[in-house]
């Protein structure tokens, strides 16, 4: 997926015809993709939730069991890209309690998974991750040298 934009970067546009298509991924898309533990592109439930339990260990280090909304800007940044980057941590914080649990973050990704598991299969692959934007780089009006 990586070599794939990158080659899309490398590759100058071409002027007439239809533009390149653009891929685009969530941020949490990446962190499922990110969670397949067995490297073959494909993330089951229980890659999620052993990712998703890992990434929490991982801000939790005091081993309370909650993180508040600045720890989980933090977990976002590391694990999303961006401090800002959805699910926000009201929507996460389940029961608003201003504090976040395991268990909140795993239902969250665990709806983000049933959305994008567009075969209902029970795994993620990279293909469901990706939605692609055909349109994107095209101007208004005819291209360049054509009359209207």
């Amino acid at each position: 997926m990586l070599f794939a934009l990158l080659l899309q970067t490398a590759i100058p546009a071409i002027t007439t015809g239809q533009p390149p298509a653009t891929f685009v991924v969530e941020p949490v898309g990446m962190a499922i993709a990110g969670f397949d533990g067995d490297g073959d592109g494909r993330t089951s439930r229980a890659e999620l939730d052993a990712g998703v339990r890992r990434s929490f260990a991982a801000i939790d280090t005091g081993n309370a069991g909650t993180i508040g909304y600045i720890a989980f800007a933090d977990w976002a940044e590391r694990w999303l890209g961006d401090r800002n980057a959805l699910p926000s941590p009201f929507e996460v914080d389940g029961n608003g309690d201003d504090r976040i649990t395991l268990a909140e973050l795993q239902a969250a990704f665990a709806r983000v998974f049933a959305r994008l598991d567009a075969d209902k299969d029970g795994v993620v692959t990279h293909k469901e991750l990706l939605t692609i934007r055909a349109t994107a780089g095209r101007t208004m009006g005819p291209p360049p040298g054509r009359k209207r």
